[in-house]
């Protein structure tokens, strides 16, 4: 910040962050201490690279104003990020009443005798903030075994997925028991099928002497016994 005698201007170094091909705005700040009513005029070493708003105007006294610097979009950066362009703030005690309309060149000329507080300011060129960068998620399924370091110094390899192919030896001892239940799981098919129809030879018999042998029961037991015990392999 500068304390003049007429204003006081925040800051002094006018930061744009830099960006290729995008207009940048960078504000200014101007305070009235005194009592007096003071008229402002901004110049600029580079009139075509930066637009003022407003350029000229009148700072009531205990009051502020606020500047917007707009820099234009530019389509080369300059080397080393250097910017040699310069500001240049005059400003000049005026009457009471006088507004931005009344401001005319004449009154910031030092030769006609007023007294032209100036002030330079710098351009400085800063990198743009940058956005956060997004933390890649790491998929569950498919993900390749990551290692660690024990306290010890050995490295340790975590376990593969559940979906890594097994071994051949692994994969032909699979089928080869699945070849196996499936044939017991055939013949003990066939086996109560027999056994069903040996069942409807004795209720044809049993009907004919009026009552349910012994045989048929225990058949019926050993039916159920079987049935069970190939349905929990299987």
């Amino acid at each position: 910040m500068s304390t003049g005698e007429l204003l006081s201007i925040d800051p002094l170094e006018l930061k744009f962050p830099f960006e290729l091909k995008k207009q940048i705005n960078c504000s200014l700040r101007l305070s009235n201490k005194t009592e007096n009513y003071v008229a402002f005029k901004v110049k600029t070493t580079n009139p075509k690279k930066y637009c003022v708003r407003p350029n000229t105007g009148v700072v009531l006294p205990h009051s502020t104003c606020d500047i917007i610097v707009t820099m234009q979009a530019q389509k080369e950066a300059p080397p080393d990020m250097q910017c040699r362009d310069k500001f240049l703030l005059q400003s000049v005690k005026v009457e009471d009443g006088v507004t931005a309309k009344d401001i005319t060149a004449e009154m910031f000329n030092k030769e006609a005798g007023h007294v032209v507080e100036e002030c330079k300011l710098r351009v400085i060129y800063v990198s743009p903030p940058q956005p956060p960068s997004p933390v890649a998620e790491e998929s569950e399924e498919g993900s390749s075994p990551r290692g660690s370091v024990s306290d010890n110094g050995n490295l340790n390899i975590s376990e593969a997925p559940r979906s890594v192919v097994e071994s051949p030896e692994k994969s032909a001892e699979t089928k080869a028991l699945c070849a196996k239940l499936t044939e017991e799981k055939n013949n003990a098919i066939q086996l109560c099928n027999k056994i069903r129809q040996e069942m409807e030879m004795l209720r044809r018999g049993s009907r004919s002497s009026g009552g349910v042998s012994f045989m048929t029961v225990v058949i019926i037991g050993l039916l159920g016994i079987i049935l069970g015990y190939f349905m929990k392999k299987t």
